[in-house]
C-alpha cells in the first residue's frame, strides 16, 4: 500500500513538472530507481534530437548503466572526473543510429556541472547512443577542458532534475576497473508527456 501511494505521488509530481516545463523531460527507469532528466533542445538541438530518436524508437528498453568513474578508480589519469555512464554498449541491440555532429559547450553554453546529462564519445562527431551523468562539477569535460587531448569536450544536452540520489547510489556501486559489476539495468527511458 505504501509503495502504491509513493508511486502515485511520484507520477503526479512528474506530470506537474512536465506541465510547467516546455522542454522535453525523460524518465530513466532503472532497477535502482527513477532518474528524471530535462533536455535542452534550443541549446543542443542535434544532440537532443538524436537522443529522443533512441527514446521514441524504444531502443533503450533495455539498456544499462555499466561504467562509473570515481576519484579512486582512475589512477592513470592526471585529470580526474566523476561520472556514471550508460547506454546500449552492454546490450544485444544491433540498431545504432548514425553518429552526430559534436555540439561543444562553447556553442551550447551548457556546462558539465553536477547532474549534467551529456553524450559519451571517442572522437568529436562519433557520439551515438552512450550517455553520462556528471557527479559534482566537471569543467575538464567542457570545451577547452583537459580530460581529452583534443580539448573539444563533450556534448552536454540536459540535466537531472530529480533522482540525483539514484545517480549517487549507482556511482557508489561495486565496480572493477570502472565497469560496474554487475551492470545496472535500465528498464526503459520514456518521454514524460
Amino acid at each position: 500500500m505504501r509503495k502504491t501511494i509513493l508511486s502515485i505521488t511520484m507520477v503526479l509530481a512528474m506530470y506537474h513538472l512536465s506541465a510547467q516545463n516546455p522542454n522535453p523531460i525523460v524518465v530513466i527507469s532503472s532497477t535502482k530507481g527513477d532518474i528524471v532528466v530535462e533536455l535542452y533542445p534550443e541549446k543542443a538541438p542535434v544532440t537532443v534530437e538524436n537522443f529522443l530518436k533512441y527514446v521514441d524508437m524504444d531502443l533503450f528498453s533495455p539498456a544499462t548503466f555499466y561504467r562509473v568513474v570515481t576519484m579512486k578508480n582512475q589512477p592513470q589519469n592526471k585529470v580526474k572526473i566523476e561520472v556514471v555512464q550508460g547506454g546500449l554498449w552492454y546490450t544485444d541491440t544491433l540498431l545504432m543510429l548514425e553518429s552526430i555532429t559534436h555540439e561543444t559547450t562553447e556553442v551550447t553554453g551548457i556546462k558539465h556541472e553536477h547532474g549534467t546529462f551529456s553524450m559519451a564519445r571517442n572522437e568529436p562527431g562519433s557520439a551515438t547512443s552512450e550517455f553520462f551523468i556528471c557527479v559534482n562539477d566537471q569543467p575538464s569535460l567542457d570545451h577547452g577542458g583537459l580530460r581529452n587531448p583534443d580539448e573539444q569536450g563533450f556534448s552536454a544536452f540536459g540535466k537531472v532534475i530529480r533522482g540525483m540520489d539514484i545517480v549517487e547510489i549507482i556511482h557508489q556501486s561495486p565496480n572493477m576497473n570502472q565497469m560496474l559489476a554487475p551492470p545496472i539495468e535500465i528498464k526503459s527511458i520514456k518521454r514524460l508527456d
